[in-house]
């Protein structure tokens, strides 16, 4: 069977880069780059950015395009023969079957927040009412399932049209409408009346903040940031390799979506510190921020309920996004290896992926007596914790070796592949570097978050 391509560049670029634009870029970047020092932080982000994760998106989209399949197949073809390098698969499946049981649970919140806000539930509420919203979802099992299930059942729903006519068509509308969204949100918050300050707070450097924080520790959360943001290391880019044909070279395609992931994370940042800053409400990390701390910001806003709206609904498609990307992969990977239809491959995950994402909800009320990383702590930080802190780091580096040694694929086959087409070339002189050198830093990163 011929493998389906997408129909244009754009198309290929918007849905590698909605893979890699997750929520991790908006609620995690902004306050990591307010505590540790503003734009001082954000230079260092981004040097680690072109020297630890572009590779290894390079790397992944080769060995899609070189094999035409996706993870589960794609080491079988190119290992030589008699190695073990096809046990790499595993890995990668597991990092997208885990990552779906909490990602779908988050992206149900965005969408059912998006309602809340356009019905007006935190109208007149104060940050402790707002808190107490959120409470309130997470021990209701009921609704939380319900909003899950429903993001499951649109994105397979797209998925099931097929790559073009599904998958590439609602991600090119999404993906535009998530630009324009942002843009506009951008603006009219850095409008506000006193949100100067916060403009100045995230854009100005100021490297005696940083030193303050550690500088050391500073340096470390750069490169955990630049590294978790674009989802390496599971096969979820390489899939989008295998859809493409070769015109173009890769390190120039991995450069525009690394572009455009970081341009989504920095406007986030627009969005978020004047808004914050106008009303004297201080900027926190993780769910808190999205969930407490803006819909309280909203309240003070002229219009709040409108602008918060908008920001539920570009806070849902940054989600579906990545949703739809990785549903691609696992039909991929189920069509690959048992060679049965795209309809047979949905029907069958749609079920396994409700029942996955199932221990995620309860782990916030019926099962919430459950702590497995120490007291407050829930299954989904587990679930969080195996795929940032332990799948994603090891199958990086497994990508790194298979594409550099010589009991692999092979440095010369992976710079053939990268290079093929036209556009910026993957330098060679790098072959030192990302054979021994990156390798090591992606290790250090893996020790480090067991030892943070």
């Amino acid at each position: 069977m011929e493998r389906e391509k997408f129909s244009s560049r754009l198309g290929f670029i918007l849905i590698s880069a909605g893979c890699a634009i997750g929520l991790g870029n908006v609620w995690r970047f902004p306050y990591i780059v307010g505590k540790y020092g503003g734009a001082a932080f954000v230079l260092i982000y981004l040097a680690f950015l072109l020297v630890l994760g572009l590779p290894i998106v390079v790397m992944e989209f080769a060995v899609g395009r070189a094999s035409k399949k996706s993870a589960a197949l794609s080491f079988d073809l190119l290992e030589p023969k008699g190695s073990k390098w096809h046990l790499t698969k595993y890995i990668a499946m597991a990092g997208n079957y885990m990552l779906m049981m909490f990602y779908t649970t988050v992206a149900g919140w965005m969408l059912l927040y998006f309602f809340k806000m356009l019905r007006g539930d935190f109208n007149g509420l104060d940050s402790a009412g707002t808190a107490e919203e959120f409470s309130k979802m997470l021990v209701d099992p009921v609704i939380m399932t319900v909003f899950m299930v429903v993001i499951v059942l649109v994105c397979f729903t797209i998925c099931a049209q097929g790559l073009v006519s599904g998958v590439e068509r609602i991600t090119k509308i999404m993906m535009l409408l998530l630009f324009l969204l942002m843009v506009v949100l951008a603006v009219h918050s850095v409008l506000l009346e006193g949100g100067a300050p916060g403009l100045e707070f995230y854009l100005k450097p100021d490297f005696g903040k940083m030193k303050e924080a550690g500088l050391g520790e500073a340096i470390f959360a750069a490169m955990g940031q630049s590294f978790f943001t674009l989802s390496i290391g599971i096969g979820a880019l390489a899939i989008f390799g295998s859809y493409i044909g070769k015109e173009k070279r890769l390190t120039g395609e991995a450069i525009s979506i690394t572009l455009l992931d970081t341009s989504v994370a920095f406007m986030s940042g627009l969005i978020i510190f004047p808004a914050c800053f106008a009303y004297g409400i201080e900027p926190t990390s993780g769910p808190s921020l999205i969930f407490i701390t803006l819909p309280n910001v909203f309240n003070h806003m002229a219009g709040g309920q409108l602008w918060g709206a908008l920001f539920f609904v570009f806070m849902t498609f940054a989600a579906l996004s990545t949703v739809i990307a990785v549903f691609q992969n696992i039909i991929s990977f189920a069509t690959d290896l048992t060679g049965c239809s795209v309809k047979k491959a949905v029907f069958w995950n749609v079920i396994v992926i409700i029942l996955l994402s199932m221990p995620c909800v309860l782990g916030f009320n019926v099962l919430s007596g459950i702590q497995p990383l120490g007291p407050g702590t829930t299954i989904q930080d587990l679930e969080d914790f195996i795929v940032s802190n332990n799948l994603l780091p090891i199958g990086s580096v497994l990508y790194l070796l298979f594409c550099t040694s010589r009991y692999g694929w092979g440095f010369k086959n992976f710079v053939n592949e990268a290079n093929e087409g036209e556009g910026i070339a993957f330098p060679t002189w790098a072959r030192v570097y990302v054979s021994y050198i990156l390798p090591l830093i992606v290790l250090f990163i893996l020790i480090e978050g067991y030892i943070g």
